[in-house]
């Protein structure tokens, strides 16, 4: 088996049938799983900011970071795999408040807002999602069916 950690501002796809994809410590961060399920490819982006606009030389160097600038990437990369939007399925993790209890940023709820936005326009929804709140959230995918889990504290569950 393979674990494969995906970084904030980074993305991983991978097929094999035990490679497993984790994401670590999100907090206003969202996660975006992606599966085909025919295939059994699946891509995982750890998104920080819903906006490349505020740092354009940030978003060159690390266009995950973004997710204007990073997920229409690996969305484009899992269709260069052989991805078809009819075979897709979609879950979102995290976007919670925080740090930020009165919602003066409101960073985590603007990225999932972003998402959904950038989802749509390649109409894609999510099918399940863990969001909002205020806990960190580590999220785990089986790349072969995107059986996805996320842990808090002590705490386990799936989408």
């Amino acid at each position: 088996m393979a674990q494969l950690t995906v970084g904030i501002g980074e993305w991983v796809i991978a097929s094999g049938a035990d490679d497993v994809i984790k994401t670590y410590a999100l907090g206003s961060c969202l996660a975006v799983i992606i599966t085909d399920v025919k295939i059994g490819l699946t891509g995982l982006i750890h998104i920080a900011l819903p906006d490349s606009s505020i740092d354009p030389e940030k978003a060159k160097k690390q266009p995950g970071y973004f997710a204007d600038s990073g997920l229409p990437l690996m969305i484009e990369e899992m269709k260069k795999r052989g991805s078809v939007r009819a075979n897709v399925r979609v879950k979102l993790a995290g976007g919670a408040a925080v740090m930020d209890s009165k919602g003066i940023f409101d960073i985590g709820k603007r990225n999932l807002l972003a998402t959904k936005r950038i989802l749509w326009s390649s109409s894609l929804g999510a099918i399940a999602e863990d969001t909002g709140g205020d806990i960190s959230r580590t999220v785990s995918v089986n790349a072969r069916d995107g059986e996805t889990l996320i842990s808090s504290g002590n705490r386990q569950w799936q989408i």
